[in-house]
């Protein structure tokens, strides 16, 4: 073979070459978003798990403090009304 013919055939090689070593770094690079995504996921469903528990607990709180706040309201509420004095010095 001619010397531009083997110039052509080492250009058409190290292309390939190129070609493979670039789609390596790119199934390595979507692997490693894919992963990081994956990653991120798992840390929002735990967050969002304990996000869930958490307005649970202060739904469950908010509903004894109405509790008690109607309590309170219905036992001053059977009371008289008491007048008082202030005096400011």
């Amino acid at each position: 073979p001619s010397p531009q013919a083997e110039e052509r055939i080492l250009k058409k090689v190290r292309r390939k070459i190129r070609n493979k070593q670039s789609a390596q770094d790119s199934r390595r690079r979507k692997k490693e978003y894919l992963d990081g995504l994956e990653s991120r996921a798992a840390a929002c469903s735990a967050q969002n798990q304990e996000l869930r528990k958490k307005v649970q607990e202060l739904e469950k709180l908010n509903g004894s403090l109405l509790q008690q706040l109607q309590a309170l309201i219905t036992r001053t509420s059977n009371k008289a009304a008491q007048t008082g004095t202030c005096v400011l010095v």
